[in-house]
């Protein structure tokens, strides 16, 4: 994603593919997604960005955490 001024950051959100993966041994079908920041480090520290994405990914994982 471009960013254009006068934003810091762009968060481009991808769609929902159901995709094979190995869990516990096991092959299950579960829904992946891809979530990509991207930001101006002028403006903004990627450390910061880590943490907003990874906040981000913990509440789609786990809605639940939003009713609190």
């Amino acid at each position: 994603a471009v960013i254009n001024p006068p934003h810091a950051s762009i968060l481009a959100v991808g769609a929902g593919i159901e995709t094979p993966v190995v869990r516990h041994g096991k092959v299950e079908v579960r829904t992946l997604m891809t979530l990509t920041l991207s930001t101006d480090h002028r403006a903004v520290d990627g450390a910061l960005g880590a943490k907003l994405i990874n906040a981000i990914k913990t509440l789609i994982e786990k809605p639940a955490g939003m009713m609190a």
